[in-house]
């Protein structure tokens, strides 16, 4: 059986870390390559990590049959609207260029319940402008998923989240299920079955639509 190459970033946040264990696991990937800023203390003859500084991008290191995007913060976590910009769009976008121009066909994305780049919410509207930005590139086939609040485990605290946590899974039965809370392998499990399906073109994916998945 041929295998692919899977390019990978974000990988170690809570989504991208289930997403990796998922796709070394998986029999039609024989490499996946991870851009990683550190080390990410994982070991797997088929995983390849490459140190990689966004601020200085080198597109020779970018390479894969299909890219899959986990990259994302927070603007507390950035310290700016300008910080979370350039991560959420300018890192994204530029990754996203060069492994379209260096052979990649297909591609997914993590976006977020909500997102419209005409929004008046900074959060949603750079999500949605991202959106739009890689599904213009021309990749064959372009899956844009749309979770609600991550249920999973991060590396670091947020109590707001913890918050809504709760909320989200004590009044379950009250939320439409377009804004029920998630885990995050769910949503690493529907990227992977995403771009392996035989869809082509731009593809919005609700949350809700996640989670029947």
């Amino acid at each position: 059986m041929d295998t692919k190459t899977a390019l990978v970033i974000g990988a170690s946040g809570m989504i991208g870390s289930d997403l990796l264990k998922q796709l070394l696991a998986d029999e039609r990937y024989g490499k996946v390559i991870a851009l990683v800023r550190k080390p990410l203390g994982v070991e797997h003859e088929k995983l390849e990590q490459r140190r990689y500084d966004f601020d200085w991008p080198n597109p020779d290191l970018i390479e894969g049959d299909e890219f899959f995007c986990c990259l994302g913060t927070t603007i507390r976590n950035a310290g700016s609207q300008e910080a979370f910009k350039r991560v959420d769009y300018q890192y994204v976008l530029e990754t996203a260029q060069a492994a379209l121009k260096n052979g990649a066909k297909r591609m997914v994305i993590v976006s977020s319940v909500g997102a419209n780049k005409d929004s008046k919410v900074f959060y949603t509207r750079v999500k949605g402008e991202i959106e739009d930005a890689v599904a213009a590139l021309g990749f064959e086939a372009c899956f844009i998923l749309r979770p609600s609040m991550l249920l999973g485990v991060r590396d670091e605290l947020r109590m707001g989240e913890l918050v809504g946590k709760f909320a989200m899974t004590t009044f379950s039965r009250l939320i439409p299920k377009k804004y029920k809370a998630i885990e995050g392998k769910q949503v690493a499990k529907a990227m992977i079955q995403s771009i392996n399906s035989e869809d082509t073109g731009k593809l919005v994916i609700e949350s809700n639509e996640l989670l029947e998945m």
